[in-house]
């Protein structure tokens, strides 16, 4: 379903089932952690079995959020042989298999029921129990709306983590994602505890030196082109090797090719230690660069959206700014912002 989620649906089937792995997309970001813990808080309250297992590590920038929490990783914690099958699946804040890594074949490879609860506009078909409502701001949206149809509270730690997750995705309130319903449960968070000053600080106000200095080296070489409409930013193994850093230590920088004036489109692309090259693709209206991230296989929001690409770096970023090349010239003009 998308734009409108049959709420007393996705009650009666959580109700149904006893037991619940929940997952989300690798490498997850504070909406998709921020919701699993949600929904691990919500089930437990409710007297279900609730356990989160993602295909890899909570990365080091957001690990604040989990502290003291149940967050398990495949194949580290939970050896992918002996993995315990519950009564059903819960996915958040994705519906691509792609991005599910390793949990997609455990997922697919089991009879047990696969509840999808998403906000973004590409969609696998991943069963027939996908909740989708892509004006949701955030997944976290979404699961403060079950909190409120099962008539249950978070406590003060997991209306942290929600504010984290919507706060995120709407880059602090200022995406045009953003809407009255959006502010109206922030501020339902904060009722609860949440901590806006201080979820903002952990977040951006934690950088390493060594962060600094890849971000630094990073954005004196940008790159643009189309009469600098696209910017981009391309991160090497060699780069975070001699910075001492890793790949979350790139997160955000992409924003800020879109800072430059007359950007309309921007992508960073970060080579992983498997070879592989994670681009992260930003853009203004009207462009999508959710469509533009789906021709390879991934996907997002159409402002906001990413995808993987085969190594070596520089021929994956030829690949990527040919077709963002192409994305861009069959868009209509840009508004000013004297047209919105």
């Amino acid at each position: 379903m998308v734009g409108s989620v049959n709420w007393s649906e996705l009650k009666t089937l959580l109700l149904q089932h006893s037991s619940f792995v929940i997952c989300s997309h690798v490498r997850p970001d504070a909406d998709a952690l921020g919701s699993e813990l949600g929904l691990q808080y919500l089930l437990r309250s409710l007297g279900r079995t609730a356990t989160i297992v993602n295909a890899s590590a909570v990365p080091a920038t957001i690990a604040f959020m989990s502290e003291g929490q149940e967050v398990l990783q495949l194949n580290v914690d939970v050896p992918k042989q002996q993995f315990t099958l519950p009564d059903a699946f819960l996915t958040v804040d994705t519906s691509s298999w792609q991005q599910l890594g390793a949990m997609a074949d455990i997922i697919r490879s089991s009879a047990r029921e696969h509840i999808v609860i998403d906000h973004h506009l590409v969609s696998d078909e991943m069963g027939p129990h996908m909740f989708r409502d892509t004006t949701a701001a955030a997944a976290a949206e979404m699961v403060c709306r079950l909190f409120e149809e099962f008539e249950r509270e978070p406590d003060a730690t997991i209306a942290d983590v929600l504010y984290a997750g919507i706060a995120t995705d709407t880059g602090w309130f200022r995406f045009p994602s953003t809407r009255s319903e959006t502010m109206r449960l922030a501020g339902r968070l904060i009722d609860f505890g949440a901590r806006p000053h201080e979820m903002y600080r952990l977040i951006h106000e934690q950088m390493s030196l060594q962060r600094v200095l890849l971000s630094g080296k990073v954005l004196s070489a940008v790159r643009t082109a189309a009469d600098g409409r696209l910017n981009w930013l391309q991160v090497s193994a060699a780069d975070m090797e001699e910075t001492g850093t890793s790949p979350a230590d790139t997160e955000g920088l992409v924003n800020r090719c879109l800072t430059v004036a007359g950007a309309e489109m921007a992508f960073i692309a970060v080579e992983l230690p498997t070879t592989q090259i994670k681009f992260s693709l930003r853009c203004r209206e009207p462009h999508n660069v959710a469509a533009l991230a789906a021709q390879f296989s991934g996907g997002g929001h159409q402002l906001a959206s990413g995808c993987t690409l085969p190594g070596p770096l520089d021929k994956a970023v030829q690949t990527m700014l040919n077709a963002a090349l192409g994305t861009m010239e069959a868009a209509p003009e840009v508004r000013s912002a004297a047209d919105s």
